[in-house]
């Protein structure tokens, strides 16, 4: 299975079509969203996918978005500010991480097979242990056009590849 990874939309609508096209094209069925939306109008752009999302510093409106989450249906969820998911036996951490001494931490633990992230605006993919540290990058204030991506995992290989939306 293939699990797409976005987080930092904050309301950019054009690299949010361009995630799920990309998202679309390499078949993945669920996606995770590392938190700041920003608005509810954003969360519709997900709708043919599984979405999983937690509450970023800049998800002001949590309501709205519990709404447009509940209008997903099926499996879609709002987690708050911390997910504990599970797919294909992998465990995945899901985390705004606004402190990285957070991130870490988590990670450290090696509770999870991966810990995600977002805040940063700078992808990452890095090990500590038996877990994957990953930032799938940001698509607002973005450190530099190499991260404006998202990011795929495949279960079974348990491999990360990321994909430019600029592309």
């Amino acid at each position: 299975m293939n699990i797409g990874i976005i987080s930092d939309t904050h309301d950019n609508a054009e690299a949010t079509e361009r995630a799920t096209e990309i998202f679309a094209a390499e078949g993945v069925d669920i996606v995770i969203h590392c938190g700041d939306f920003v608005a509810p109008l954003m969360v519709p752009y997900f709708d043919e996918f599984e979405l999983h999302g937690v509450l970023g510093n800049n998800d002001g409106d949590v309501a709205n978005l519990r709404a447009a989450f509940d209008s997903l249906g099926g499996e879609s969820q709002l987690h708050g500010r911390f997910a504990d998911l599970e797919f294909d036996g992998l465990s995945l951490a899901v985390l705004h991480g606004e402190s990285l001494a957070e991130v870490e931490a988590v990670a450290a633990g090696e509770t999870y097979d991966f810990v995600c992230y977002g805040h940063h605006h700078e992808r990452e993919h890095s090990e500590e242990g038996q877990t994957t540290i990953l930032n799938p990058g940001a698509h607002f204030l973005p450190n530099s056009d190499e991260d404006r991506t998202v990011a795929i995992v495949d279960t079974r290989s348990e491999s990360v590849r990321f994909r430019s939306v600029l592309e």
